[in-house]
């Protein structure tokens, strides 16, 4: 619980730096750009190869692309019984279906299970997330906001040009030759930055819009994010009574919300920009109470 109101405290200090005259408004930017070049592949070098590979590490890369399928289902369906707008739609299926399994995900994870559970969360992130919003996030953007056209060489180069996934197949490659206690030496400190900077990022970057026009899009979109998705990947654990560290980890993944790159990505390519705005933020905050919530039901 401690590590939970650090983190929360963070944000919140980020909140208060966004109103400090002396930091540029895009501040924000640079913090995460040290996330994805500095902090993330510091920490996933550091911590990926302590895993020891078992059927085990199979949920938190299968748990991802699962929730996407049904997220995506969902979304489509509610689309066609409220009869939403394309743009509607379309920013549905980018930010219900890809959690913020990373800048917030890692951070939650290591506040409720500890840095040594961190690998799994990362294995989520990295082999789920970030590869579904690489391949299936850019079609959706190419689909619904007329974007570039999807190549598979397209879609390559930014899986192998992204530093994390960079520093994940490093770490991979690193499982069975340990690393000299010189190098470990200058990972830790660079793993240590992640949490305070993003969480002091994400708060920063908040912002909490409630436009009457999305209030039903934006309730359907919550509820299917940190309610129905977390519920479903319990309900799968617990059917095939799957109840290891990496099985919790990955359903708690799973109730993340919306990510923030997905986000992004869907205001800059016009789609419902006010509600898109409204999932992130509003989603994060209300995190903050459905995540220990679904931590006990774990």
């Amino acid at each position: 619980m401690e590590n939970f109101v650090l983190t929360l405290g963070l944000m919140v200090l980020g909140k208060a730096l966004s109103k400090v005259e002396a930091f540029p408004k895009d501040s924000a930017k640079s913090f995460n750009l040290y996330v994805v070049y500095v902090a993330l592949p510091g920490l996933i070098l550091l911590q990926v190869p302590k895993l020891r590979f078992s059927a085990d590490l199979l949920l938190p890369i299968l748990m991802p692309w699962g929730m996407l399928i049904l997220s995506a289902l969902l979304v489509l369906l509610l689309g066609r019984i409220f009869y939403w707008p394309k743009e509607t739609t379309g920013a549905l299926l980018l930010v219900v279906p890809l959690g913020n399994t990373s800048f917030l995900g890692i951070p939650m994870v290591e506040s409720f299970f500890g840095a040594e559970n961190i690998p799994y969360a990362v294995l989520y992130d990295q082999l789920g997330t970030f590869l579904a919003l690489t391949t299936y996030g850019t079609i959706i953007l190419a689909f619904y906001a007329g974007g570039r056209k999807v190549t598979g060489f397209f879609l390559l180069k930014r899986i192998c040009t992204f530093p994390p996934f960079i520093a994940l197949t490093l770490a991979l490659l690193c499982i069975c030759f340990p690393y000299p206690p010189l190098i470990e030496s200058l990972l830790k400190p660079v793993a240590a930055s992640l949490v305070p900077v993003v969480m002091v990022a994400v708060g920063f970057q908040l912002r909490v819009r409630l436009p009457r026009e999305t209030i039903g899009a934006l309730g359907w979109g919550l509820v299917l994010k940190l309610v129905a998705a977390p519920l479903f990947a319990l309900g799968v654990c617990s059917f095939w009574e799957a109840d290891s560290i990496a099985a919790r980890v990955a359903v708690f993944e799973a109730g993340m919300p919306p990510m923030i790159t997905a986000g992004a990505l869907a205001i800059v390519a016009g789609l419902a920009p006010e509600l898109t705005a409204a999932m992130v933020g509003v989603g994060i905050v209300l995190s903050f109470l459905t995540l220990p919530i679904l931590y006990q039901m774990l």
